[in-house]
């Protein structure tokens, strides 16, 4: 019988995969491709922090697969010359994929598709990575949502379960390999930056999984302590859900009944619903005003934003943290934003590309729709005269300090009162922490301008 052609994406699991269980159904023998193509995403390759997890979760797959009794082959290139001809080589006569939805993977799924069932093969696709459709939440009137809660309101109906692994013992085909893992060159070398990564994290199914179990055990603090980067209150699945480790249906079912973390993973379907419905999400403001909006152009600035040198304590904690781990928690993200775009003025872009560079959990749109957010210019976006005290921040949110001592070590030794605010702290105490910059921006200066900033765009 001819084979049946199961090309991963973002779906790098066994469990709940729809793709690999309808190959496994249809009886064929089943082999298993990944294509890295980094040539059809349109300016967003991979970052180094997703290239790391990649890699690592690529050899997770690998291990998976190879005890079921299959193995994972490896192509790289574009995925529109390489699976037509991994069809022809292999004499495929069934093509299964779960729908990625960034607007690139659409455009070239969609062509790759035709091309196919023009060449007489079946070709299905599944949703793997979602509760529901981008296209299938409408409000009454039939129109995208942009506003959350009506979106969440529609969204409350039980997504279906999660599918279990493929218990048929799929055959699995045999195909010439060609490509190996570590000649992709996905990890860093010189320097070697990904040790703060490796200790953090565990990519893969199991990974995920285990992570999954842990956030359980302690789901019921969540509401109460997400907004604490301090303690371990979230539940940090989102590299797993980017990268589809495991599924949004297997989170929603076995975190049932509390609603504030449900939320938040409707938050994430919120803004693969505001990309698919605006493709260029991550390069135009929804709010057409802030075309026009007069962003600075501060290198040094930047930059001091990017080492968590800025001498304001929970934004330089949160940009360590950022590269040490390459997570930051959603709080100190939503502070470590509102500075940069709103204190120093900086386009929200230039922020956007940041993240998306070091992140594990670089996703284009919850980037996208995140980074709007805050600066303002996105839907149901926080308005822009919102513009967050990083101090008051700090002292509500880290209130004994903990987490700024532990990623800016070098004021670690300041009282309470002076850890959020160490350019208050008498002479005789900063000079303790001389090696620790001072503040690139006054706060009060940066705010005001910012309101001066955005009160010219309703001039005429």
């Amino acid at each position: 019988m001819k084979p049946a052609l199961v090309w991963f994406r973002q779906d790098l699991r066994l469990s709940d995969n729809p793709a690999l269980a309808a190959a496994a159904a249809s009886g064929r023998p089943v082999i298993c491709i990944y294509v890295l193509d980094d040539q059809t995403a349109s300016g967003w390759h991979l970052g180094g922090a997703s290239r790391w997890w990649l890699h690592k979760s690529l050899q997770s797959l690998m291990r998976d697969l190879a005890e079921s009794g299959g193995r994972l082959i490896l192509r790289r290139g574009p995925a529109e010359e390489i699976i037509p001809k991994c069809v022809v080589e292999t004499g495929a006569a069934l093509v299964t994929w779960n729908r990625c939805y960034e607007p690139y993977a659409i455009a070239r799924d969609t062509r790759l598709k035709a091309a196919l069932i023009q060449q007489g093969v079946n070709v299905d696709s599944f949703n793997a990575s979602l509760l529901f459709e981008p296209w299938t939440v409408r409000t009454a009137a039939g129109q995208p949502y942009r506003v959350f809660t009506p979106f969440w309101r529609a969204l409350r109906a039980q997504p279906e379960p999660p599918r279990a692994t493929p218990r048929a013992n799929p055959q699995f085909g045999d195909f010439d390999e060609r490509e190996n893992l570590d000649d992709w060159k996905l990890l860093p070398t010189k320097p070697d930056w990904a040790g703060g990564l490796r200790d953090a994290w565990t990519p893969g199914e199991d990974g995920a999984q285990a992570r999954l179990v842990q956030f359980l055990d302690r789901i019921d603090g969540y509401a109460e302590g997400r907004d604490r980067p301090d303690i371990e209150a979230t539940s940090r699945l989102s590299p797993h859900l980017h990268f589809g480790e495991i599924s949004p249906r297997q989170i929603w079912h076995a975190a049932h009944g509390s609603e504030k973390f449900l939320s938040e993973i409707a938050w994430r379907e919120f803004a693969h619903h505001l990309l698919f419905h605006n493709p260029d999400l991550p390069e135009v403001p929804l709010d057409k005003r802030f075309d026009r909006f007069p962003w600075i152009d501060d290198d040094m600035a930047l930059c001091a934003w990017r080492k968590g040198r800025t001498g304001i304590p929970i934004v330089d904690a949160g940009m360590r943290e950022l590269w040490q781990t390459g997570w930051m928690h959603n709080r100190v993200r939503m502070i470590v934003a509102s500075f940069l775009v709103k204190h120093l003025g900086i386009d929200w872009r230039k922020g956007e590309a940041w993240f998306w560079d070091t992140l594990v959990d670089a996703d284009l749109a919850n980037n996208a729709a995140s980074w709007q957010w805050v600066a303002g210019c996105g839907a149901d976006a926080a308005p822009f005269f919102r513009i967050f005290n990083p101090v008051l921040q700090g002292e509500k949110f880290d209130p004994d300090g903990a987490y700024v001592r532990r990623y800016v070590p070098e004021i670690a030794t300041l009282p309470n009162r002076f850890l959020h605010k160490p350019w208050e702290a008498p002479a005789n105490i900063r000079a303790a922490i001389k090696d620790y910059p001072a503040p690139i921006i006054d706060l009060k200066a940066g705010r005001e301008r910012a309101l001066a900033a955005f009160h010219s765009l309703k001039a005429p």
